[in-house]
Order: structure tokens, then sequence, then C-alpha cells
């Protein structure tokens, strides 16, 4: 069973600043404006109706992993937020997410990139989500073969990558994930040059509640946090 968390507005309203804060001063270190990052809260763990514990403390930017869970949040609260699509994401799925979001973060097969393509009424902005650490527990395309994917999903017109999502290694210690944050950024680098014209990567969805200033630290333009809060 899931375990759910029953928000508390002060708190998640104290903690968000904290985030905030935090964020800004990461950003500031590494010379960024703190304005270029986005905080996104992760709902994964918050049932519908205790979301609007996250609306009254402020939050607008959220995050789900579940194509059902979206649609019932949605339905419910309508635009008090601006979602974004996390989890993974399966093909026969796409169609309910398409209207409610405004990024999808985890497109990492051909099967979704064919489904947004099939289903999409205009243009949509993806993140290609990238196995950074190669691990065969997690999804996403290696890194060694992000460009013949983007060479077969170049297809599909009504797909727009707009950036790289990608979840490194969980270690104890934040500064352990650093070298997987770089090899992202460059990587985010390397792509925007090689596919001017076609795409951009300028939006780097990386960093959770574990590691999230080192993320900021190192380009982040969207964290992604949760137990943080709650």
């Amino acid at each position: 069973m899931v375990r759910q968390f029953i928000p508390d507005v002060d708190k998640v309203r104290e903690r968000f600043a904290e985030v905030e804060s935090r964020v800004a001063e990461a950003a500031g270190t590494a010379g960024r404006d703190p304005a270029d990052v986005r905080v996104l809260v992760a709902t994964k763990y918050v049932a519908a109706e205790h979301l609007g514990a996250l609306r009254d403390a402020g939050i607008r930017l959220i995050g789900e992993n579940r194509a059902q869970d979206l649609v019932a949040k949605h339905e419910l609260y309508g635009d008090a937020f601006d979602y974004h699509f996390i989890g993974h994401l399966q093909s026969r799925k796409t169609k309910l997410v398409l209207p409610i979001v405004s990024l999808i973060h985890s497109v990492g097969s051909m099967s979704v990139v064919q489904e947004i393509e099939a289903r999409a009424a205009n243009a949509t902005d993806v993140l290609l989500e990238v196995n950074i650490g190669g691990e065969e527990s997690k999804s996403g395309v290696p890194l060694a073969e992000v460009d013949a994917f983007l060479e077969e999903a170049a297809a599909c017109p009504k797909v727009r990558f707009t950036g790289l999502m990608c979840m490194p290694p969980l270690f104890d210690d934040p500064e352990e994930a650093r070298p997987f944050f770089v090899r992202a950024r460059e990587s985010a680098e390397r792509l925007s040059t090689t596919w001017s014209g076609t795409y951009t990567f300028e939006q780097l969805s990386m960093g959770t509640s574990a590691d999230y200033d080192v993320a900021v630290q190192e380009g982040a333009t969207i964290v992604r946090v949760g137990s943080v809060l709650f």
C-alpha cells in the first residue's frame, strides 16, 4: 500500500520557502539568476483530496507520476496548478496526459513519441529522459544512443524536445551526484548545437529533495522536490 501524506498548509508554505531560498543560494553560488530555476512539487504521495493544501500554500507547479492520478487531480483543481508529467509514461496512457500538462519530462521511448505525434492537437513540449547513470533499473535513453533516437524522432514534428530529464544514482552524499549532473548539462549543451534549428535543449529537469542544491549549481532549470516538503 502506498503511503499518503496529508500536507499541513503552514508547514508546506514554510518548507517551500526554505527550498526556494536554498535554490536562490545555490544559483547565486554558480553565478546564475535564481529566476531561471523552477521548483516543481512532486505530488505522487499526496491524494487528490489533499492537494488543496499545496494550492493554499502558494504552490503552482506540480508534477505527477501516474496518468490516472493526474486526471483525478486536474478534475478537482483545474487551472489552480501548472501540471507536468514526471513519471514513466506508457504509450497507451499518453492520450490522458496530453490535454492537461504543459510539459512531459519523461519521453524515453519511440512508442511514446509516436503516440504523442498521433494524439497531440498541436506541437507538444517534452523533455528527453536520459539514463545518465546507465542503470538497468531505470528507464531513459542511454547517452550513446541519444542522437540516433532523435534522428528517428525527427519524423514526428509535433514532438518538440526542449531539454533533458535525468535521475542519477541515489547517493547518501549529494556531492556524489554532481558528476552526473555535469554530464547531463554538457550533453544538453552539445545537443543544443548538434540539433540547432530542430530542437532546443535549454531545460534541465534534474535534482530531487536529496540533491537539488547541487543540481542547481550544475545547471538545473527545474528541480523536483517532494519529501522535503512533507
